[in-house]
């Protein structure tokens, strides 16, 4: 089976003692998970040892950083490189994110240079993609999603394109309250694959995670995750919260 995983995306929220707090209610439910399974975090920077250090000994429990720069060091005042996040035994950092898009402008070109170096120090990117609703709205989710993947990922080879993991975010449907539908998650899951295997071949493609990360819940993460295409969730706001986030690892599959 594919890796399953649910990821955390905390975002710029939560002190240093809250994140403590969170991720000793979440570590105190004591949940075993399968060797398919995982639980990530994406923690602010400030906060990656620690939870480091509280993820370390529980099996595949893992803590991420939420960005990295597109730079492999030097003068850029303010950046985290990939190869600070390895120092620290990082395994895995989120790219790509729609607010990162959005509000900082990052293009497919520079998420291209920021799988590169995560992948030359051994960390696992969640490269992430999706349209807006004025894209939806006009039907053109699928060659926009396709334009992402392909100016980003697609000129990697087989070998490392096997060590991403995708999130397809409907912009639309973050912190807005919005759902997709479990159809539309599965029918752009599905097209998503359709693409690696277009590209590289049908056993990359199903080699692949690919996380949902539009207001995922735990009231309808158990029916999402259960689609054939859908892996696990990235999941922003129900994160937050010790007992939501619990009951999404458990509905893993």
């Amino acid at each position: 089976m594919r890796q399953q995983i649910a990821a955390a995306n905390w975002k710029m929220n939560l002190t240093y003692q809250q994140g403590e707090q969170l991720l000793d209610g979440i570590l105190n439910a004591n949940i075993q998970l399968a060797a398919h399974q995982s639980a990530v975090f994406a923690v602010p920077f400030p906060y990656l040892v620690m939870a480091t250090q509280k993820l370390s000994g529980r099996n595949n429990y893992f803590a991420s950083a939420q960005n990295c720069s597109d730079q492999k060091s030097g003068a850029y005042t303010g950046e985290v490189a990939a190869e600070m996040l390895k120092s620290i035994n990082i395994r895995y950092c989120v790219l790509g994110h729609s607010e990162r898009r959005e509000y900082f402008f990052e293009g497919n070109q520079s998420l291209a240079k920021k799988v590169e170096l995560c992948l030359a120090n051994d960390i696992t990117p969640i490269f992430c993609c999706g349209e807006t609703l004025s894209i939806r709205e006009v039907g053109a989710q699928e060659g926009f999603v396709e334009t992402q993947l392909m100016e980003s990922l697609f000129h990697f080879t087989e070998e490392d394109v096997r060590k991403v993991v995708i999130a397809y975010e409907p912009i639309w449907a973050i912190g807005t309250g919005k759902t997709a539908s479990v159809e539309q998650a599965q029918e752009m899951h599905a097209h998503i694959r359709g693409l690696f295997a277009k590209k590289y071949n049908q056993a990359t493609a199903q080699h692949i995670p690919i996380l949902y990360g539009g207001s995922v819940k735990a009231a309808n993460a158990g029916e999402l995750f259960h689609s054939p295409d859908v892996d696990g969730g990235l999941v922003g706001g129900a994160s937050l919260n010790a007992t939501e986030f619990t009951s999404i690892i458990r509905a893993l599959k």
